[in-house]
């Protein structure tokens, strides 16, 4: 960990809050150092019929992180019924905070929606996580990311509006990000009827 580049990642992934929903998005390019390893590499997930997450940095490592929530929230359904964001979020801050010795090389944003309304939490690869503001991104596109939800994210948006945005923030990171790319951006929107993933021709009507 004494390589600050360790931590990088070559991504570009979105979560923002609607007024009734919260959208996660990202690009689908993959690479190894200079090599581009796949235009199609998933980078969000759904882990329950509430919940999904965006992942950044080692695919290895996500794919991992990613099996085990969907187990856990699973257990916990059958135990308890569904896990409430909040619970979620606690969940895997405390899965990656087990292991900061030897840190999954992750940003993770977990979103989703519960009797509370949409929530949204970022993660670094030690746990820390924070959940203050409306809209977070992750990976190496996150710069040109930020820009753009600064200067065109309202409260209280509709989904539609915070698809549109997240799109055209995503849009923005592959123009000028080169860690950016792939063939696709996938989006989903989590709100009161559980979570749904944009068709690509859907997405397309966007751009």
């Amino acid at each position: 960990m004494s390589d600050p580049k360790a931590i990088e990642t070559g991504t570009t992934t979105v979560g923002i809050i609607a007024k009734d929903a919260v959208v996660i998005a990202a690009d689908s390019k993959s690479t190894i150092g200079y090599m581009v390893e796949s235009k199609l590499a998933r980078k969000v997930f759904q882990l329950d019929d509430h919940l999904g997450i965006t992942v950044a940095g080692m695919v290895g490592d996500a794919q991992l992180i990613v099996r085990l929530l969907k187990a856990q929230f699973k257990l916990y359904k059958l135990e308890r019924g569904p896990i409430t964001v909040k619970a979620a979020a606690t969940l895997l801050s405390n899965v990656l905070q087990g292991s900061k010795y030897f840190p999954y090389m992750n940003q993770f944003i977990l979103a989703g929606y519960d009797t509370n309304g949409p929530a949204i939490y970022t993660f670094d690869p030690f746990g820390g996580y924070d959940t203050h503001d409306k809209f977070f991104s992750t990976g190496s596109g996150s710069p040109f990311v930020y820009g753009m939800l600064e200067a065109n994210y309202r409260e209280g948006m509709s989904a539609d509006e915070a698809v549109a945005l997240a799109v055209k923030a995503v849009r923005a990171a592959i123009e000028r990000d080169i860690g950016s790319g792939g063939r696709q951006i996938i989006v989903a929107v989590i709100d009161k009827n559980g979570y749904r993933e944009l068709s690509q021709a859907d997405v397309k009507k966007y751009m």
